[in-house]
């Protein structure tokens, strides 16, 4: 993983919120749209309470630092965590402190 890499993972996870948004996205079974992991983007407002575009802000910058897959179905867009990338980031972080 390259320095800005780790730099952009280290920013996105920083905020609060956008941790609690990494830990919800662990749950299983929570999908309002059937999903057996992740969650659509109107659960993840039920589940942090703040609107709609904080929610897309903070998801955008999760999806740019590679640690959040969205996917598009139908209306709804359905998010779930990129665990390959958080490992790696763990690792990374690691080797680098």
């Amino acid at each position: 993983m390259t320095e800005h890499e780790l730099d952009r993972i280290l920013h996105a996870v920083a905020d609060p919120t956008r941790r609690r948004i990494l830990t919800a996205l662990k749950e299983h079974g929570g999908c309002s749209i059937g999903k057996d992991v992740g969650l659509c983007a109107s659960d993840i407002e039920q589940r942090i309470h703040l609107s709609q575009p904080t929610i897309s802000h903070h998801m955008a910058i999760l999806t740019k630092a590679g640690v959040v897959e969205p996917k598009k179905l139908g209306l709804w867009v359905w998010y779930r965590r990129n665990e390959a990338a958080l490992r790696k980031f763990g690792r990374s972080l690691s080797k680098s402190l």
